[in-house]
């Protein structure tokens, strides 16, 4: 599929460097706050954004990104929201796909938010709960739309299991670097290289690895080896931990250039 998202990684790798994928959840600190911040992360050098599709149960998110999507809920962020949140971001140019758990998707319609999705100008999304065996309506709905749908594979995916699932993928194919939750970590999990290699061997998509990216350095050796990386816990950190919105968008942009300078290295 020749999307956005495709093509802009395909500069990308021409460009002989990885991508800096940066996330944050829909609705935090709020609607506007969040274009805002996304904005910053862009100005900062993110190449592609991920808007996050809050949730009330997260089973990938650690408590950072549970908690920003907690208070989002509160707010009484809505699918609508989310899809003025992806049309705010991919009106600047930049590629934009959401991370949603299934449930959402599912109340919202499928072929529906497929549509809608594509409408505002959404380049893919990301499932992490749904696997390859339950995807077929949502499989004819994005290949209908031409939304690349991004499945998410671990350490512990058999290699059989592996091919299934990135023969399912267009875009790039997200490579969670470790099992468990999303969140900083003073370092990236040493599985997340051989995975990366194992996915390399499997298809010629770009391969994605996130969870655990946090600063400059860690996103220069993950960019030895991965297309892309997803840096997410670390940008909703730097906005909990601002005085206020002033404050918070200098430190997203901030952290971006820092992140954007290690996969450029």
């Amino acid at each position: 599929m020749n999307s956005t998202l495709a093509k802009r990684l395909s500069v990308i790798k021409g460009e002989g460097r990885a991508a800096l994928i940066g996330y944050l959840p829909a609705g935090f600190p709020s609607v506007d706050g969040s274009i805002a911040a996304i904005k910053a992360m862009i100005a900062g050098g993110v190449d592609i954004i991920e808007v996050g599709f809050p949730y009330s149960d997260p089973v990938m998110d650690g408590p950072t990104i549970q908690l920003a999507a907690g208070r989002s809920l509160a707010q009484g962020t809505s699918a609508i929201d989310v899809l003025n949140i992806v049309k705010a971001v991919a009106a600047t140019g930049t590629p934009t796909v959401v991370m949603s758990y299934w449930n959402p998707i599912a109340r919202y319609g499928i072929e529906k938010f497929a549509r809608d999705l594509a409408q505002a100008g959404g380049s893919g999304v990301i499932t992490p709960d749904l696997t390859i065996d339950e995807a077929s309506e949502w499989l004819s709905a994005v290949a209908k739309y031409s939304i690349d749908p991004i499945f998410v594979v671990a350490p512990s995916t058999a290699d059989e299991r592996l091919s299934k699932v990135v023969a399912a993928c267009s875009g790039f194919v997200y490579a969670a670097s470790t099992m468990g939750v999303t969140g900083t970590r003073s370092k990236v999990a040493n599985t997340a290289e051989a995975l990366v290699a194992r996915v390399h061997a499997a298809t010629d998509l770009p391969v994605c690895v996130g969870l655990g990216v946090s600063n400059a350095e860690q996103a220069n050796e993950v960019a030895q080896y991965a297309d892309g990386v997803i840096v997410g816990s670390a940008f909703v950190r730097a906005l909990l931990d601002a005085p206020d919105s002033a404050a918070g968008l200098k430190a997203v942009e901030e952290l971006a250039r820092s992140l954007a300078d290690g996969v450029r290295r």
